[in-house]
């Protein structure tokens, strides 16, 4: 029999492990670990899928319409995104990077607490925070603007919106997609428990 030889950094690791299997049993411990990870890139995936969806499609379409039905269309979509679908992928998904850090943290896979902590860190900074300071309120003065019914006038109005709109979009996009592949690399990076002996 090959013996293994441990570190007491590994002894201390799989002894924090051990002691979660033992209080929410051997089976369970490792199932939670890789539903939590499963949750946060859904999550970051949903949350990356939205602003993507903006850069790609949406923003350029409106562009190309008459601006005076883009500036309606983007009042109604603004006023009709905060609602019970939107609310879990935006402001819960740095909550499940969290836990699922802690969660890894507490299991002694402390390479893949970093990596769901990284996550959440990009995606706090750059999607909450970001929203909250410049597309919301953006939003906010583009929702009491009057639709000229000039259309220069209205083009006027929708350029001064769109461009700086899209670009901070657009690191949102970015930053959601890379916490989205600092949680994958959390989940690939989980190590397997080593065999007793």
């Amino acid at each position: 029999m090959t013996k293994v030889t441990r570190s007491a950094d590994d002894f201390s690791a799989w002894g924090v492990a051990l002691a979660l299997e033992t209080a929410l049993g051997k089976a369970t411990m490792p199932r939670l670990l890789v539903a939590l990870s499963i949750a946060s890139i859904v999550f970051c995936g949903a949350i990356f899928g939205f602003f993507y969806a903006w850069v790609c499609s949406t923003m350029w379409g409106l562009d190309q319409a008459d601006p005076r039905v883009a500036i309606a269309a983007m009042k109604a979509m603004n006023a009709s995104v905060r609602n019970a679908v939107f609310f879990p992928a935006f402001f819960l998904t740095p909550v499940v990077l969290v836990l699922t850090a802690a969660a890894m943290r507490f299991a002694g896979q402390s390479l893949a607490a970093f990596w769901y902590l990284a996550a959440a860190a990009v995606y706090m900074v750059f999607g909450v925070f970001l929203t909250m300071a410049v597309n919301v309120p953006m939003n906010e003065a583009l929702a009491v603007t009057p639709i000229p019914a000039d259309i220069e006038a209205a083009r006027e109005v929708w350029e001064s919106y769109s461009g700086r709109w899209q670009f901070w979009n657009q690191v949102r996009a970015i930053a959601s997609g890379i916490a989205l592949i600092f949680a994958a690399f959390g989940l690939i990076s989980r190590p397997t428990v080593p065999e007793t002996v």
